[in-house]
């Protein structure tokens, strides 16, 4: 009888999956942002600890050649010298998520920076998912209210879309986007601060974000002085918990600053386990990782929310055909460009409306914004289309009644495209504003 139970014990045991053990390994190479390991096969993304004298430091695997699997360390490389001990990590919780989160500052990892101790969460979500079939997501139909004047009125944002900013540097991008974050009716905000200085960080969440916003909004901060690994895993850390809390049913704005830091990183990294260069230097993989990455924001399914998705783009020297700029722009539901000349003359937010346009405000606003919306940007497209002859006075006033509407309607469609930083100006008031303004003008004649 016993020997019958302990048969019966051990085929059961049998039956029970056993977890793959993974054999350690050690570094033989070291050179730049990789180190080379041997003795170990891990898949590309698992994390492992490398044993360093002053302690262990975390790397993932992102490639391998050969016998050879190649590791990027996910902070500061030193203390490291040949035949280092690499040592597979068989947990892999991925980021802690919950309401929680909410008011906290996290790293690339999902862990706190704020000193405000652990993070009251239970439940953990992958740092990537699966794409969403696209059948099932809600179509675009609700406006979404950011606060901000000209983007109600002129730019309108659906809720569920995904938006550029492109900007070059210090042309108001980071103001702009605290605005949005006090003006917007979403319910969570999640910031991605990837790949900025380490002062606009703190400046970013005191100073522009607010204290009565910060209660709704986690912030994942990988600043430049982090490695590129932390980089790339800050915004896909901040769209992982975004998605949290869109199938929790609520309506998310996701702002990521920047999708051009993103892609260097991802470039940095590709160079380094020995990817070609192709399009100005960047490898391939960086323009499959662009919409891989943006696509996950966007509407949910019938039972779950929305993330409305503002990407910034860094525009080098101002110019839009900028490989990364060219290949988000294409990629994205609309684009609101930030113009350098408007920054220096004074006119803030510096949006240049002309440039800027959102692929879906027709689905979502009724004719009659739609029709004012493109008369004042006729009428003012027309004033900056004769802008030198006003200037030197070669415009003789009765030449052409459009350009003397023009000239007359310049200086308040100005007046009303600006706003304060501290400002808040909602959906329904900005429609109002608009339609102001064309009867002052005339603007419906």
């Amino acid at each position: 009888m016993t020997e019958r139970i302990l048969s019966k014990i051990k085929d059961l045991q049998s039956q029970i999956p056993q977890p793959a053990t993974v054999a350690a390994g050690k570094l033989v190479r070291g050179i730049g942002l990789t180190l080379e390991a041997v003795g170990c096969q891990l898949p590309v993304g698992s994390q492992c600890l490398v044993q360093t004298i002053d302690g262990e430091i975390e790397a993932e695997v992102v490639g391998f050649g050969d016998n050879v699997t190649y590791l990027m360390p996910t902070e500061a490389v030193k203390g490291i010298v040949p035949g280092s001990r690499v040592q597979p990590l068989t947990r892999q919780q991925g980021i802690a998520v919950g309401m929680g989160l909410l008011g906290r500052v996290v790293d690339g990892n999902g862990n706190p920076i704020d000193g405000l101790g652990a993070l009251k969460t239970t439940e953990y979500v992958p740092f990537t998912r699966p794409p969403m079939n696209p059948l099932i997501r809600k179509p675009i139909k609700q406006p979404m209210d950011v606060g901000v004047r000209s983007i109600n009125s002129m730019i309108t944002v659906g809720t569920g879309q995904r938006m550029g900013l492109f900007a070059g540097s210090g042309v108001g991008k980071s103001v702009l986007m605290g605005m949005m974050t006090r003006g917007t009716t979403a319910d969570v905000v999640v910031v991605g601060l990837v790949g900025e200085r380490g002062r606009e960080v703190k400046e970013f969440i005191h100073d522009i974000l607010g204290e009565e916003e910060r209660h709704k909004s986690v912030v994942v901060a990988a600043p430049a002085d982090t490695s590129p690994l932390m980089r790339l895993k800050g915004c896909e850390t901040a769209v992982s918990i975004a998605e949290y809390f869109r199938d929790q049913g609520m309506n998310v704005l996701l702002l990521i600053d920047s999708l051009t830091r993103y892609a260097m990183a991802q470039r940095e990294i590709a160079l380094a386990v020995g990817e070609p260069p192709a399009t100005k230097g960047y490898p391939p993989s960086v323009f499959a990782r662009l919409p891989a990455l943006v696509e996950r924001a966007g509407n949910g399914a019938e039972n779950q929310g929305s993330i409305t998705g503002f990407y910034t783009v860094l525009t080098e020297g101002d110019d839009l055909q900028d490989p990364i700029a060219d290949a988000a722009r294409a990629i994205l539901d609309g684009h609101i460009v930030l113009s350098r000349s408007l920054a220096d003359a004074g006119h803030y937010p510096a949006i240049d409306v002309e440039a800027s346009i959102s692929r879906v405000m027709p689905q979502v606003v009724s004719d009659e914004h739609l029709q004012s919306a493109r008369r004042i940007r006729q009428i003012y497209s027309i004033y900056q289309q004769n802008k030198d002859l006003i200037s030197i006075g070669a415009y003789n006033r009765g030449a052409d009644p459009r350009i003397d509407m023009a000239i007359k309607a310049e200086p308040m469609i100005n007046n009303f495209l600006q706003q304060g930083m501290k400002d808040i100006i909602p959906y329904d008031e900005s429609l109002g504003g608009m339609v102001q303004l064309l009867q002052k003008f005339g603007g419906n004649a």
